[in-house]
């Protein structure tokens, strides 16, 4: 492979998704504006998932692409041991889901902005999604984020979907070195790495794809009130307690890694949310986490109150 810097490795993982699958393929075959080159980790699918990758003649022509099995554990593990093959190379690398729809500039977007920086730091790049039915009927927009990513905003809230995500080099090599962790979602723990070892994120408030909303959603988009309150509710049973857990494990394990400024946020995190209630929000506040909207913060507060962080 020539050192391009248009050259951007899509990683593809599927697991029995073979009803939406052709449409993905297609929308990645139409990308304008770059250079793709798709790899693809099967999960152990037992639809006709295989078959429509075969029929697309993966292995020809500009999107020549490799085909791995996944470890089979679910999709976090899959997208983190796809990222980490040997295999992939690529000047930037780009998540992909199977059944999304991507806009014909998705990457030349993502590219055009990272062009503009320090291409030796880590930089990552997320956007907004449009959601849209199994009949590609467009039923809404992600929300609309408006303050800045970073560590303080990571530890307690995943800005940006894995599937609108593309990083540099520097990035991948970020989370290669980090290596095989046990967290909650590829995407946060992306997002939580990069922003803790003081790399730059940047967030697009224009959507780059159509997010497919289905029955089979791993997440499954944050719209409508009726969802979101379910999220809070089941924030503050204890889930984001249990993810936090895990997250805190794998950032301790990779602590050189962050810098010396978000060491000292990350411990302070740690020593807080253990701590009795008059120090878990004098810690909140004066750590600075915050959650990107209102309510998300109303949310933080009250997990705060009742030790669920």
């Amino acid at each position: 492979m020539t050192d391009n810097v248009d050259q951007v490795a899509v990683l593809l993982c599927t697991y029995n998704g073979a009803h939406f699958l052709d449409a993905q393929l297609k929308s990645i075959a139409a990308l304008q504006g770059c250079q793709a080159r798709l790899y693809v980790s099967d999960d152990g699918s037992t639809d006709e998932t295989l078959k429509i990758l075969c029929d697309a003649h993966l292995g020809e022509g500009p999107h020549y692409s490799h085909l791995n099995s996944g470890p089979g554990t679910g999709p976090c593990a899959n997208f983190l041991s796809l990222l980490l093959s040997t295999e992939v190379e690529g000047r930037y690398f780009a998540y992909c889901d199977q059944d999304d729809v991507w806009d014909n500039d998705k990457l030349s977007r993502a590219l055009n902005k990272m062009r503009q920086l320090d291409d030796n730091q880590p930089l990552l790049y997320c956007a907004r999604t449009r959601s849209i039915s199994t009949s590609n009927k467009i039923i809404g927009r992600s929300p609309l984020f408006r303050k800045s990513p970073s560590f303080l905003n990571a530890l307690v809230h995943n800005i940006g979907g894995g599937n609108t995500m593309v990083m540099n080099r520097a990035a991948r090599q970020l989370l290669n070195t980090a290596g095989s962790v046990d967290v909650v979602s590829h995407d946060w723990w992306t997002y939580l790495l990069v922003s803790g070892a003081g790399g730059t994120v940047i967030y697009d408030p224009e959507p780059s794809l159509s997010y497919r909303q289905h029955s089979e959603n791993q997440v499954g988009a944050n719209e409508g009130l009726a969802r979101r309150v379910r999220r809070y509710l089941k924030a503050l049973c204890g889930s984001n307690r249990r993810w936090n857990d895990r997250n805190i494990a794998a950032l301790r394990s990779n602590m050189a890694l962050l810098t010396p400024s978000n060491r000292l946020v990350l411990e302070s995190f740690v020593e807080f949310r253990e701590a009795g209630l008059l120090k878990r929000l004098l810690g909140l506040k004066r750590t600075g986490l915050y959650a990107q909207t209102f309510m998300g913060n109303v949310g933080l507060f009250f997990a705060t109150l009742l030790k669920k962080i």
